[in-house]
């Protein structure tokens, strides 16, 4: 009995187009173009094509999932998730969907070979990086992970010589913008919270783009203003603590994260402070909480949605067989109550 079902070859027949680009058409690749890619899957919902996904897998020895790894914080309460990353996770789950890709969601800790328990093991075809840590210790696995052949992607920092391909926002000019809207309000005592070395390179580069702001308008930067400091609205309160125990005097705080910045905020209170009369705050990162906030804080924003579909749509370049480059996304001031009037800044 013949078999009326339709296939890729007939597909392919009608759309004038090879069959191995009509399979890239039909898991959204972004390697056919998108007029071309939107004429196949016509022509396929004309002719209630399906795609018998575990066939394909078998042929392509491919699992059609992606591995996301998070990094477990200890400090960040029960979920042990930074909230920065809720957001982005949300928008990585939606591009997989989108593409035809189911998504794997776990722990880094929870694994000390992550090629051999993910690519190896053929339960993920890839992995996405979500935080790392101490980014010191952290770059010694993806160096191995190198070694290996793996197909990976990290969000963080972008730096020289660095393994891997890597989807980070400038950190750097997001901390000048922030750090200038202080200085044309008038505040010259800024302090900044958060750990400004090798081992956390994002808020280096926060710390640096603060520096740059204030040695342009003349002022030098004072190491005393400056406190270490992971994310963590503890490590914020601590922070706060620390400049009071040193005695400096400061009309501004920039924490180098959201949740510092919103401990720094408690300190403030518990001091009798009151924000941003007293003292003026700003963040980065604007998780969902920033804007609840009393008062709302001002912080920047990092575009946590296109950043997902970009981590996906570039591992999957990977598995094709491209080799993208690293790159920085622009990032956007929001201003809110606690250090200005509630508008936004490009």
């Amino acid at each position: 009995m013949k078999d009326d079902k339709p296939t890729s070859f007939d597909i392919a027949y009608r759309a004038g187009v090879s069959q191995s680009t009509v399979s890239r058409a039909l898991r959204d690749s972004p390697l056919v173009n998108e007029a071309t890619r939107h004429r196949i899957q016509a022509i396929a919902q004309e002719l209630n094509y399906k795609v018998d996904k575990n066939a394909r897998n078998l042929r392509s020895k491919q699992t059609r999932t992606i591995a996301l790894l998070l990094c477990e914080d200890q400090g960040i309460g029960d979920s042990m998730i930074n909230p920065f990353f809720l957001s982005m996770l949300g928008s990585i789950t939606r591009a997989c969907a989108n593409r035809q890709y189911d998504l794997l969601v776990s722990f880094q800790q929870m694994s000390d070979d992550w090629h051999a328990d993910f690519e190896d093991a053929h339960r993920a075809d890839g992995i996405i990086f979500l935080g790392y840590g101490d980014y010191v210790t952290y770059v010694e696995k993806l160096i191995q992970l190198n070694e290996v052949g793996a197909h990976y992607i990290t969000f963080g920092p972008v730096l020289p010589g660095q393994p891997g391909m890597s989807i980070g926002c400038d950190n750097y000019q997001g901390a000048y913008k922030a750090t200038q809207h202080l200085l044309t309000l008038g505040h010259r005592r800024i302090a900044f919270i958060g750990n400004a070395s090798e081992h956390a390179p994002e808020f280096k580069r926060r710390y640096e783009g603060y520096a740059q702001a204030l040695s342009e308008h003349g002022l030098d930067v004072d190491p005393g203003l400056q406190v270490n400091a992971e994310t963590s609205e503890r490590e914020g309160r601590a922070g706060i603590e620390t400049l009071s125990e040193r005695g400096v005097m400061f009309d501004a705080v920039f924490g180098a994260s959201d949740l510092i910045a919103i401990g720094a905020i408690q300190g403030l209170e518990a001091l009798g402070k009151t924000v941003p009369e007293d003292v003026a705050v700003i963040g980065f990162d604007d998780i969902p909480a920033a804007s609840y906030t009393h008062p709302p804080l001002t912080t920047v924003q990092q575009n946590t949605r296109l950043a997902g579909e970009l981590l996906v749509d570039n591992l999957l370049k990977m598995l094709d067989g491209e080799q993208p480059e690293s790159f920085l996304l622009p990032t956007d001031l929001i201003v809110r109550g606690s250090c200005g009037s509630p508008t936004k800044e490009n």
